[in-house]
């Protein structure tokens, strides 16, 4: 994750999204006493991020907005920030409720929480399936085995995480990519230049996590061309 190829460049959708896709096509999601689909949503707003936080509320308000036109998703906002402050909003599949608490989240200096943040998408999934945790965050301050146990513990339930990072911090890539691979889900960099491609993913992964493939095939129709091109280039394999 260290390499300069390891980043979604604005010039091209390459091999980086091509497998990203892939493996949110792969994805089995596992669903219990409900009919909508659940994704989980996690963000990092410790000090680190404020440089970026206002164009990271707009692209992952996107996200969401992709999405709430199936009618078949709820998403829980999590975020952690300050000290030992962490905070989960109720399941809402209205977008507007949830854009509403987004645009009131302030970053805070602090260390960050991704254990804590597994450890409540494990909760919450005992309860009722989830279909995908997303995290949004640059790094990493935690023990890295502690991490990797409570990613094990998602992968018995069968929630893929889907790790974006931002920026290329040594550790939180490290970390990011052993949380995905243990979750069998995804782990992609992005920056400022990469944010349409950054939108474009987070949005396949909602529309995926809300509809599956029939609905990830519909949405490539209006997608931008990251997603177009490369959405005929998946398999049957995925969930209907």
């Amino acid at each position: 994750m260290g390499h300069d190829s390891d980043k979604l460049p604005s010039r091209s959708s390459g091999e980086e999204v091509r497998a990203f896709l892939a493996k949110v096509n792969a994805t089995k999601s596992l669903r219990r006493n409900t009919t909508r689909g659940r994704l989980l949503f996690g963000l990092d707003a410790t000090a680190s991020r404020e440089p970026s936080w206002d164009q990271a509320c707009q692209i992952q308000g996107e996200m969401f907005s992709a999405a709430a036109s199936l009618g078949g998703l709820d998403i829980q906002l999590c975020y952690y920030r300050g000290f030992h402050e962490f905070e989960a909003s109720p399941w809402l599949g209205n977008s507007a409720a949830l854009l509403a608490r987004m645009s009131r989240v302030r970053c805070a200096g602090g260390m960050t929480q991704i254990a804590r943040l597994l450890e409540h998408a494990a909760t919450e999934g005992r309860k009722t399936a989830v279909n995908a945790l997303v995290f949004v965050g640059d790094c990493m301050e935690e023990d890295l085995d502690r991490l990797c146990g409570e990613a094990g513990k998602l992968a018995l339930l069968r929630i893929p995480a889907f790790m974006f990072q931002e920026g290329d911090d040594p550790a939180g890539a490290r970390a990011f990519r052993e949380i995905a691979r243990l979750t069998r889900g995804a782990c992609c960099r992005f920056d400022a230049s990469s944010a349409r491609q950054l939108r474009e993913l987070l949005g396949a992964v909602a529309v995926y996590a809300a509809g599956g493939r029939q609905a990830l095939d519909h949405h490539a129709r209006n997608a931008g061309p990251a997603v177009a091109r490369l959405i005929h280039q998946l398999g049957p394999g995925a969930r209907s």
